[in-house]
């Protein structure tokens, strides 16, 4: 398994109600798309999350949060959070708000 159904299934039903989610195999994972761009996905037992360059480094200072680096470089803009960094159903909302706030403002695909 190259994924925790179970934290996806969480990320869907919080994504339920919004327009334009689809997902998708990715990275290895599974990955929620708002209009075409990637939004978050769960990778193993933790999130990959997009969150934009500009507040990456504030990002990366909070709880669980660490770089994303697939290929030993750092994917500025993108971070994995770690199950401490979304234990409760409130964490993994922050997180999801975070990345509609940033993926909102890129063109749909």
């Amino acid at each position: 398994m190259a994924y925790n159904p179970e934290i996806a299934e969480r990320i869907a039903e919080i994504l339920a109600e919004t327009p334009g989610i689809t997902s998708k195999q990715m990275f290895g994972g599974l990955s929620f798309m708002l209009n075409g761009n990637m939004l978050i996905g769960v990778d193993k037992e933790r999130l990959m999350v997009r969150i934009g360059k500009e507040r990456y480094e504030e990002y990366l200072q909070l709880e669980g949060a660490q770089e994303m680096d697939f290929t030993k470089k750092p994917m500025k803009g993108f971070l994995f959070i770690d199950e401490t960094g979304f234990s409760t159903d409130k964490d993994l909302e922050t997180w999801i708000d975070r990345c509609v706030d940033f993926v909102s403002t890129l063109p749909n695909k």
